[in-house]
């Protein structure tokens, strides 16, 4: 099998970190990885723009999920993953609004794992018998579709790129077996992912 070229820029201030992980991930098999290393905040935005990564490894100090969002629109980076650099207590929530994140006791085998995860397509690592269990991911944007939120709105609400979204809801409908707005809503307040309060919140404010 031919190897996954992917280009990763690396924003973190200690040298030591920040030098250590792009060696690691040069070792990574059945990948070409080519590293940016960006030391200071402020060449953040003009090295996005420049070298145009697939991937930015960050750490949360440099920038918040919100920052994230305006450095992409403002680069042009909108389908570039964005993983955070987890080096003491981070809250999960935090952690969610990321791509993925690394911690600084991660093997290479579980940086490996967590680069197929976010560059092979969802698809070819789904199992027969979890077809019926959405990801926390899946009901997050389950509900933004209830909510009645364009997939650009979900992408700006999550963090994601339109086209990470539309995946997600095309497994969804796989998944579910359900294929309109209005199936995808009795599923969420059966399944307790909305409630019917907040619906009619959201339909009068509409």
């Amino acid at each position: 099998m031919s190897e996954i070229s992917i280009k990763i820029a690396i924003a973190e201030p200690s040298t030591i970190i920040r030098s250590g992980l792009a060696s690691i991930m040069k070792r990574i098999q059945g990948y070409q990885i080519q590293t940016i290393e960006i030391p200071s905040t402020n060449m953040l935005t003009s090295s996005i723009r420049m070298y145009k990564p697939d991937m930015l490894i960050v750490n949360p100090v440099y920038c918040s999920p919100a920052d994230i969002a305006k450095l992409k629109e403002e680069t042009n980076a909108v389908n570039m993953k964005v993983v955070v650099i987890v080096t003491g207590f981070y809250d999960d929530f935090l952690k969610s609004q990321f791509d993925e994140f690394i911690g600084l006791y991660d093997t290479t085998e579980q940086l490996q794992q967590k680069l197929k995860k976010m560059f092979c397509e969802p698809e070819a690592e789904e199992k027969p018998d979890e077809v019926d269990t959405l990801s926390q991911r899946e009901k997050e944007i389950v509900t933004c579709v209830v909510k009645g939120l364009t997939n650009k709105e979900i992408a700006n609400e999550l963090f994601l790129s339109t086209h990470t979204v539309i995946t997600h809801r095309r497994n969804i409908a796989r998944k579910l077996g359900i294929h309109s707005a209005a199936g995808l809503t009795v599923y969420a307040i059966v399944n307790k992912l909305v409630e019917i309060k907040d619906l009619n919140a959201n339909s009068e404010n509409n």
